[in-house]
């Protein structure tokens, strides 16, 4: 990628605004999966071994452009305080006085976490003087935040237009990198797991009450004649468990493909369709997942998405997982640590292999000659 990274600046006493992307779970004001703050810590690490005065800027959640302290990065600041065995203050808000006094006050080595940068509705808007606003409070920017790189957001897009360097994150360099292979060089075969819930329903088959996204079903019979047209295999579910709720104790069915009666929704792939697919996984050499097959947060639905996750373990592929939900679910399978790559944010890595530019990327300095 020719753009600078963090590794190119001399950031001795310099104040850095680094963009992460701290959007975690939280439950009880506690952080539940903190999958994002250990991702961004060689990042962190680095500038403040390098002597920088660094703020750490996130969005967390959709607080609506207010104030919300159920949204608050308090518990984020205690975690990542946590992790770094340091306090971690946190600044009352990411502009104004108390941002500004508090990055003017650190030290070489120093570390200020600023508030939700989302309690603003100039965040989203990529606003203009939002943006100047934090430009104001560093000398360099960098942007280590993947999974917010797919939104033209003041903070990942809009300050860049006012500091002299804009430059990545170890983190994002990394992801770029991984998904970069898997569009210029993977090795084959290349099998792509996608949860989805509109396939069959373009094909005309009975899917009952089950999830369909009606506007959707149009580009669904593109792709699949698509598929049929070229070298890329579509493998569909052959069966599926169903039941009438999606609770713990609802009664559950297993039915072929067309066989999901009126009132019935499909909540996980059968027995049948997780053979079929281990038969593939067993054979790849890349496999990139983005997207749980069932609904893996109830008990009864998740054995297929476990099983996946297992096949995938055992595949010796390069694997990559595709942010969200995916990756709490090999987290939930106990197989994480098998995985090549967990990617940081599923919608940014869609989208990036689509082939869309990132405006969080593109916004950076390129690099000399």
């Amino acid at each position: 990628m020719a753009k600078l990274s963090i590794a190119d600046l001399d950031l001795r006493n310099k104040r850095v605004l680094l963009r992460v992307d701290f959007n975690v779970p939280l439950r009880d004001g506690e952080v539940t999966d903190d999958t994002r703050i250990r991702a961004a810590l060689p990042t962190i690490r680095y500038a403040l071994e390098r002597g920088g005065r660094l703020l750490c800027l996130s969005h967390l959640g959709r607080p609506k452009g207010k104030p919300d302290p159920a949204l608050s990065l308090a518990p984020v600041a205690a975690r990542l305080a946590d992790l770094l065995g340091r306090p971690v203050p946190l600044a009352p808000d990411c502009v104004g006085e108390a941002a500004a006094a508090g990055a003017a006050a650190l030290r070489p080595g120093d570390l200020l976490m600023l508030e939700n940068c989302r309690f603003h509705p100039e965040e989203e808007r990529n606003d203009e003087s939002f943006s100047r606003a934090l430009a104001a409070l560093c000398d360099l920017y960098v942007n280590d935040a993947f999974g917010a790189a797919h939104r033209a957001h003041a903070s990942t897009v809009g300050v860049a237009r006012f500091v002299s360097v804009a430059a990545a994150g170890f983190l994002l360099l990394k992801e770029l990198e991984y998904l970069g292979q898997l569009l210029e060089a993977p090795r084959r075969p290349f099998v792509a797991i996608l949860g989805g819930a509109t396939f069959l329903a373009a094909e005309g088959g009975s899917v009952g009450a089950s999830r369909v996204e009606r506007e959707r079903l149009a580009a669904a019979k593109a792709l699949a004649a698509e598929a049929q047209a070229g070298r890329v295999r579509l493998l569909l579910p052959s069966d599926h468990v169903i039941a009438e709720r999606v609770e713990a104790g609802a009664p559950t069915r297993v039915v072929p493909r067309d066989g999901i009666p009126a009132g019935w929704m499909g909540l996980d792939i059968g027995p049948d369709t997780v053979a079929r697919f281990g038969g593939e996984i067993g054979r790849a050499a890349t496999i990139f997942w983005n997207g749980p097959l069932g609904v893996f947060e109830v008990k009864p639905f998740r054995a297929g998405t476990m099983a996946v996750a297992a096949a995938v373990a055992a595949s010796g592929a390069v694997t990559v997982i595709g942010g969200g939900d995916t990756v709490a679910a090999v987290r939930e399978a106990g197989v994480a640590e098998r995985m090549t790559h967990l990617s940081t944010g599923g919608g940014a890595s869609l989208e990036f292999l689509e082939g869309k530019v990132l405006p969080g990327v593109a916004a950076l300095t390129e690099k000399p000659g």
